[in-house]
């Protein structure tokens, strides 16, 4: 049993999860949490036992120093709430830390515990995979869910992923199982530049979950950091012929398969963004990551003592191709 001691009754909670590791390619998940807690002030009220779940030899503790004392910080998962200001006020649970060493299935059943404690109305998993996506174009996020009705209420996609998955997976399968409805919004990261961070990325996390929740997010300085983000890696890719050459391939089969998309929609729900702002006011993981058919993969254009790696020269993607999204 869950006692939660000094946590007011909430209204309308949503529990936002993101984990570092697999699941986080660019740390852009697992950051864009970071944002909402650090903007809004999040006030932890609980954190998972470390020993039950990591394994403390691939997530290590670091040591710091406090006041003259040595501390240890362990590796593990916290939840903070905040509350989202506005016409109509609403809670916010969110859920940062580290994918899981081991115990997936008793990780998940007591964050689900708390979400039952807290009476949460909906569970939104943010991921980020890498793909065959160019950075000088929006970034695709992908909304899913394994519920048909709230796939047709929320317009997203019913998930038909098939393949390995991470904890982010678990956690909506597991969300399915006990009746909590659940999404998963993942960003998907050019392979290409794939170290963290990547704020473009969680940029339009942020902006996907502001749509989906209906509220305000205050973005603080991710804008301009998502803008230098970009010229910095057109002048790396601009560096390297076959890299540009890559990129400008990449941008051929996106914008040639996007074509039909440029739709009343996909505009309207900008515009509503646009107004929603206007009038609201001014306020790492070890190893590879998710990528599109569930493989793990490296980053390609980053700075060593050897100097710039790049991709191998790839084939050109058809018109036909397209990114798919984990569950």
């Amino acid at each position: 049993m869950i006692e939660l001691e000094g946590v007011p009754e909430l209204i309308d909670p949503v529990m936002v999860a993101a984990f570092e590791g697999w699941n986080d390619a660019g740390d852009a998940a697992s950051t864009a949490v970071a944002h909402l807690d650090r903007e809004w002030k999040g006030e932890v009220f609980a954190a998972l036992d470390a020993e039950d779940y990591y394994d403390f030899q691939v997530n290590r503790p670091t040591v710091f120093m406090e006041a003259g004392v040595r501390k240890i910080t362990w590796p593990t998962t916290r939840l903070s709430v905040v509350r989202v200001g506005g016409d109509k006020p609403r809670d916010l649970v969110l859920v940062r830390g580290i994918e899981p060493s081991m115990r997936w299935r008793s990780f998940c059943n007591e964050l689900l515990g708390f979400a039952h404690e807290l009476g949460v109305e909906l569970v939104v998993v943010l991921g980020a995979l890498l793909g065959d996506t160019p950075h000088t174009r929006p970034v695709p996020i992908s909304g899913t869910t394994s519920d048909p009705d709230l796939a047709r209420r929320m317009d997203l996609e019913e998930t038909k992923y098939e393949g390995p998955t991470g904890i982010v997976g678990v956690l909506q399968e597991a969300c399915t199982h006990a009746g909590v409805p659940a999404v998963s919004l993942w960003a998907a990261v050019p392979h290409y530049v794939s170290q963290p961070p990547n704020p473009k990325a969680t940029l339009a996390l942020l902006n996907r979950l502001e749509d989906l929740i209906d509220v305000r997010i205050p973005l603080g300085e991710l804008p301009e950091d998502a803008r230098a983000w970009q010229v910095g890696v057109d002048q790396l890719a601009a560096e390297d012929s076959e890299v540009a050459e890559y990129v400008q391939s990449l941008e051929e089969a996106r914008d040639t398969a996007e074509l039909p998309e440029a739709s009343g929609e996909a505009i309207a729900r900008e515009f509503e963004r646009y107004l929603r702002r206007r009038d609201g006011g001014g306020p790492p993981g070890a190893g590879g990551h998710a990528t599109a058919d569930g493989s793990d993969a490296t980053s390609y254009l980053r700075d060593n003592p050897s100097g710039r790696t790049r991709p191998p020269k790839p084939p050109k993607p058809g018109p036909d191709d397209e990114d798919s999204s984990e569950d």
